[in-house]
């Protein structure tokens, strides 16, 4: 028997996969059954809000250094850094901060490409735009980046 989903419950089912990332108890319970790797599948699908809920999930979920790690491994970094680029203003606030989280020793280059670097140097500078983008890629900055900011 084949299950059928409509968008609608798609969208709903990853937000409150999404909402229960937020909740350091819940992180053994979703690297257990996936979620993670639920929500670097969905950050490629067409629906924006099945990306911007997967993003929300990934950045809610990647202060855990073993959720950071499955990310990474699934090669969920590529995907999340393409979130930058997102209409959404959201996905691309939930990009930040998973880049945020997820930035370290083992994976340094991967994220700090220079087209990478550049998009958060646009960001850091927008503040009349956007204060949450603005505020995020400056931290982002003094963290990763200090001495460019």
């Amino acid at each position: 028997m084949r299950l059928y989903f409509t968008a609608e419950s798609k969208e709903r089912v990853v937000a409150h996969l999404a909402n229960f990332a937020y909740d350091p108890y819940n992180f053994s319970f979703l690297r257990q059954l996936n979620v993670l790797e639920l929500f670097l599948d969905c950050i490629t699908e067409p629906n924006e809000k099945l990306v911007e809920f997967s993003a929300g999930g990934i950045c809610n979920c990647c202060v855990d250094p073993a959720n950071a790690v499955i990310i990474a491994e699934c090669g969920g970094i590529p995907l999340i850094t393409q979130c930058l680029s997102s209409p959404v203003r959201n996905t691309v606030n939930y990009a930040l901060g998973a880049l945020y989280y997820l930035c370290n020793n083992s994976n340094k280059e991967e994220i700090l490409k220079p087209e990478v670097v550049e998009v958060i140097k646009r960001y850091a500078a927008a503040g009349a735009v956007s204060v949450s983008f603005s505020n995020l890629a400056q931290a982002f900055m003094e963290k990763h980046l200090p001495g460019q900011t």
